[in-house]
């Protein structure tokens, strides 16, 4: 009987390992292991898994863009998001994004394989510690919601918290100095701020 096979995408090896130990020893065939949200599309055009388990925050494209690629390019791979954000706004457009999952990395492993499992079976498992929130956000028409930004932008707001300049950020994220720029100027324009300091009190007031 053929396995299930699994692709997984974090920019840690360290993740991908433990998470690859997991599910071979409950028997599902792990074929690949990419670092960024590019590998991530190409491994899955070439390898067409049962399963992806992704993480969002990853060098080049993020977890949630490589998603709608995915969709985009009628890749039927079930999808389960595997992050550290606690983060039920993340969570929502993950799963409104055509996920199957939404997991946080500090779940357990019999967690993470129920994930799986409800996955192939054409079910969705979300982690309970956020399932109420994503429930009540699911409710509102995804228009009627307030201004959100991307998890890249989180990613550019958080190293901003921490004092990281413009190149400083890019080369953090792997990005140019110019995308990082155009991702601050968008966040300012769609929350309504206009200046940096106004950006970094918006990300501490939001426990970013």
């Amino acid at each position: 009987m053929r396995r299930p096979t699994v692709l997984l995408a974090d920019d840690h090896a360290i993740v991908t390992d433990g998470l690859a130990r997991i599910l071979k020893e409950a028997n599902f065939d792990v074929v690949g292991a990419v670092r960024d949200g590019q590998q991530l599309l190409d491994a899955a055009a070439r390898l067409r898994p049962d399963v992806i388990i992704t993480d969002l925050s990853m060098p080049g494209l993020t977890g949630l863009d490589a998603l709608a690629r995915l969709r985009t390019g009628h890749i039927q791979s079930k999808v389960i998001v595997l992050t550290m954000h606690h983060d039920a706004d993340l969570a929502t457009d993950a799963i409104r994004g055509g996920a199957s999952g939404f997991l946080l990395k500090e779940s357990a492993g019999d967690e993470l394989l129920t994930a799986v499992r409800h996955a192939l079976a054409g079910k969705v498992y979300i982690t309970p510690t956020v399932t109420q929130e994503i429930m009540e956000r699911m409710a509102v028409p995804a228009k009627a919601k307030a201004p959100q930004v991307t998890p890249r932008q989180r990613d550019i707001l958080r190293l901003l918290v921490q004092g990281q300049r413009m190149k400083e950020i890019a080369a953090t994220l792997g990005l140019s100095t110019r995308t990082v720029e155009g991702h601050k100027y968008q966040m300012m324009e769609a929350l309504g701020v206009t200046s940096t300091a106004e950006l970094v009190r918006y990300a501490l007031e939001r426990r970013l």
